[in-house]
C-alpha cells in the first residue's frame, strides 16, 4: 500500500512539475533540459530537439539497446530519427510518464534536482 501511494505521490509531483515548466511561452534552459530528460528517458533517445515555436520534436531514437555501453564511447550507435509534431506540450510531456521503478526512482531524482523536493522523504 505504500508502495502505491508513492508511486502516485511521485507521478502527481511530476505532473505538476510539468505543468509549471511549460505554463510560460518562454520556457528557461532549466526547464528546456528538463523537457528532454523526459523524453530521453521515455523514447530511449541519443538527441533530442525541442522547437517549442514549431510546436516539433526531433530525436534520434536508440535502435538496438544491446550496442550502447554507458561506459565506453560508442562511435557506432544505430539509431532512428524521429520528427513529432505535439499540439499541448503539457499533456504530451504527461503522456510519457511511466510507472515502472527504474522510471519512478528517474523521476524522483528530477523532481529533487528541479523542484527541490526530496519525495523519498516527504510525509504522505
Amino acid at each position: 500500500m505504500g508502495n502505491s501511494r508513492l508511486t502516485t505521490r511521485i507521478l502527481m509531483e511530476m505532473e505538476n512539475l510539468i505543468t509549471k515548466s511549460s505554463a510560460n511561452p518562454n520556457i528557461t534552459s532549466r526547464f528546456q533540459d528538463l523537457h528532454k530528460s523526459i523524453l530521453r528517458k521515455h523514447y530511449n533517445a541519443a538527441d533530442v530537439e525541442i522547437d517549442y515555436n514549431r510546436h516539433r520534436i526531433k530525436m534520434d531514437v536508440v535502435f538496438n539497446d544491446h550496442e550502447y555501453d554507458p561506459k565506453t564511447i560508442n562511435t557506432v550507435v544505430s539509431t532512428i530519427p524521429v520528427n513529432l509534431f505535439y499540439e499541448h506540450l503539457t499533456s504530451f510531456l504527461k503522456s510519457c510518464l511511466a510507472k515502472d521503478v527504474k522510471s519512478l526512482a528517474f523521476y524522483a531524482r528530477l523532481l529533487k534536482q528541479y523542484s527541490n523536493k526530496d519525495i523519498s522523504f516527504m510525509p504522505v
